[in-house]
């Protein structure tokens, strides 16, 4: 695991209270998203009171600081890392943004506090849910993109790190005529389907958006350094863990809500039967986005989870970009063309000059009258269907005797 270099920060963001941004800081490393309670509190006293209440302790008296917040933020409580956080951040370019920020994306992330509390959508249970509504508390972020731009023309293309060939240039190559057409690739920077899909954007010139399960300065997986780089040059990096947090199996888990929540729709272009591409699609599925699935081979483990979404009556099998265009475009916008279907010399041909062609062997001539036995028409007609068949190309005469013509 290596750390980013600094890359200039070429947004210009408004201004947010140096006080408001130190307790979102703060708060952002004191409680393991997704953190219900805390962020239910900081919504009702906000970030600089709930800050200091948290840093205070349990205590007693008004003040009191919810048994449930105490819970989540007792083991870390102590640990404050604000100022260094933020003057490392700004060092790379980087910015914090924060609900107070006219950039925070407040639609797209909203619906997370609905569909994540115990009742919330079959399949969902995990890390990412169990603990209620899970919007993030601050999101810390590097690149010239900004993150009310979208979910509106942002696309999630996720799948598998074992992926196969198949997956690999599925992603790479839609990924690519996506950006070519102005939408943003958002996934994970993983490697397989999540790397591909970045890539294929960059190459085009697009834009690409890497949600990361670790903090900022760090990069994962290390083979990844230059591709986040770039991503971070063009678009834009984005994490809610504080600078320093590792990654870890259950954060790869609880980063995928945000993946679902900042795009317009999902498209899992491979995916085992459980696995983060599944919980991703199972998200933004509940949240009310599109959910668009790849098929693959039936006889591939890493399309069994794709196969297995494409049975549920909200998800979509897409074969084509035109169609992942189609899902997420407003109600009437970017509806795909059906395919082209390639045409054949005997298109609209009579049923009668059908059957004479067919009645002619494919290496041998026949008579008029052999042709009216054979297709089982009136020798009268038979004559006209040739003169037909031989105006398109189909049939030559020699002798008296019809062929077909060669090719």
């Amino acid at each position: 695991m290596s750390t980013l270099p600094t890359t200039p920060n070429p947004v210009d963001a408004v201004p947010v209270d140096r006080e408001v941004l130190l307790a979102r800081a703060y708060l952002s490393r004191v409680a393991e998203p997704p953190a219900a309670a805390l962020a239910a509190f900081v919504d009702e006293v906000g970030p600089v009171a709930a800050a200091r209440r948290v840093r205070a302790g349990i205590g007693d008296g008004p003040g009191a600081l919810p048994p449930e917040v105490a819970r989540e933020t007792s083991a870390r409580r102590g640990t404050d890392r604000a100022e260094a956080d933020l003057a490392l951040l700004a060092a790379r370019g980087g910015r914090l943004i924060v609900p107070e920020d006219p950039e925070w994306p407040a639609v797209a992330l909203a619906g997370l506090g609905v569909v994540a509390g115990p009742d919330g959508a079959p399949g969902l249970e995990g890390p990412a849910t169990r603990d209620g509504p899970a919007a993030p508390l601050a999101l810390w972020a590097r690149g010239p993109l900004r993150l009310d731009e979208g979910p509106a023309g942002w696309v999630a293309v996720v799948g598998a790190r074992a992926a196969s060939e198949y997956g690999l240039w599925v992603a790479r190559d839609w990924s690519a005529e996506l950006a070519d057409r102005g939408v943003t690739v958002v996934s994970g920077a993983a490697l397989g389907v999540d790397g591909a899909a970045h890539r294929g954007a960059l190459a085009v010139g697009g834009d690409t958006v890497a949600v990361l399960a670790c903090g900022i300065d760090r990069v994962y997986p290390p083979k990844h350094a230059t591709l986040l780089e770039h991503v971070a040059q063009r678009g834009l990096v984005v994490t809610e863990y504080p600078p320093g947090a590792t990654p870890a199996r259950h954060r790869f888990l609880v980063r995928n809500r945000i993946i679902a929540a900042l795009t317009a729709g999902t498209v899992v272009v491979e995916a085992a039967a459980r696995s983060g591409a599944m919980r991703t699609a199972l998200v933004a599925g509940a949240l009310g986005r599109a959910v668009m699935v790849v098929p693959g081979p039936v006889t591939s483990l890493m399309s069994l989870g794709c196969h297995e979404l494409a049975r549920r009556p909200e998800v979509s099998v897409v074969g084509r970009v035109d169609h992942v265009v189609e899902e997420v475009s407003p109600v009437g916008d970017g509806l795909a063309a059906p395919p082209g279907t390639p045409t054949r010399p005997t298109d609209g041909l009579d049923p009668g000059a059908m059957r004479v062609r067919e009645a002619l062997p494919l290496h041998a001539a026949r008579t008029v009258v052999r042709l009216a036995h054979d297709a089982g028409v009136d020798l009268a007609e038979v004559d006209t269907h040739l003169r037909e068949l031989e105006a398109r190309g189909l049939v030559v005469e020699h002798g008296g005797r019809w062929r077909r013509r060669p090719g």
